[in-house]
């Protein structure tokens, strides 16, 4: 007996009420055959009865014999497989070619590292430059990367402490191995941070250490003004307070005078910014900063 969708489910199996497996599968029926009871043990003395045969094309049980051996077939080029990747390694200094004009920072494979202070328009610098290149480029954000962490994040506008300093170490060596992965397999990387000089925890002895030698720092900073208005266009706690930014801005301008180029992107729009960043990527190609 079918039942519909939503009735009651068949009662479960009582005593005596003679319900068995095979009742609920039944077997054909055949009109006029009388079914009667099931066949009775033979009695002592009877002639044995013999097994029934086989069903057709069963074969008894016995040893499984080993499975045959597949050669292999390589992957048609509809197919994905294992790609082989080649192992990241610490980034050499890029080679200029052997001519007399500029290198051209647009075709070259390279590992920027763009600093600055909160406002700055590292980001957004960093995107366009990404997007508007000739060979493959990635963008890594430490910010982005730090607030991977979403239960127990430790925000550095609530204090600088042990804890947001080693989620900071975290974050900058989990972008220098994504960078070093990056480039091994041919893909350009521009990273971007607010590295103080003054301060050897978050300066640029671990992104040199992480990354290799061949990143090259470039110096965004535009005036105070320009950031305090940049600033107080962000939200959440990408937002810091005037005093802040005016704080981070001050130890920022230590910059000048260490030898990296600096851009100050006051009065440049992000396409702007981008050009300019690449004439200052051009030269140092040619002539890598010492730091």
């Amino acid at each position: 007996m079918q039942h519909a969708v939503g009735s009651p489910l068949p009662p479960p199996h009582q005593s005596g009420h003679g319900w068995t497996p095979a009742a609920q599968h039944p077997g054909p029926h055949h009109p006029g055959t009388h079914q009667g009871p099931a066949p009775q043990a033979p009695h002592q003395g009877s002639a044995p009865v013999p097994p029934p045969p086989p069903a057709p094309g069963f074969a008894p049980p016995g040893p499984v014999p080993p499975a045959p051996q597949q050669a292999h077939v390589p992957p048609t080029p509809e197919t994905t497989g294992h790609v082989p990747l080649p192992p990241g390694g610490p980034v050499g200094m890029p080679s200029a070619p052997p001519t007399t004009t500029a290198p051209d920072p647009a075709g070259t494979t390279l590992a920027v590292l763009l600093i600055g202070p909160a406002g700055a328009g590292k980001t957004s610098v960093a995107k366009y430059w990404a997007d508007h290149r000739r060979v493959p480029t990635a963008h890594i954000s430490l910010d982005d990367v730090r607030e991977w962490v979403r239960s127990g994040f430790a925000d550095p506008q609530s204090g600088w402490n042990d804890h947001s300093e080693a989620q900071y170490r975290l974050a900058r060596r989990t972008c220098g191995f994504a960078a070093r992965n990056f480039l091994a397999n041919g893909i350009s990387c521009i990273l971007d941070d607010a590295v103080f000089p003054d301060r050897p925890v978050v300066g640029l002895g671990g992104w040199k250490r992480h990354v290799g030698p061949g990143l090259l720092p470039v110096v965004l900073l535009p005036g105070l003004e320009i950031v305090l208005e940049r600033n107080a266009e962000r939200s959440g706690n990408r937002r810091l307070t005037d005093e802040e930014v005016a704080r981070i801005h001050g130890r920022m301008a230590g910059w000048y005078g260490s030898g990296l180029p600096i851009i100050d992107n006051s009065q440049l729009d992000v396409p702007q910014t981008a050009q300019v960043l690449n004439d200052v990527l051009s030269r140092s190609i040619a002539s890598p900063p010492t730091w």
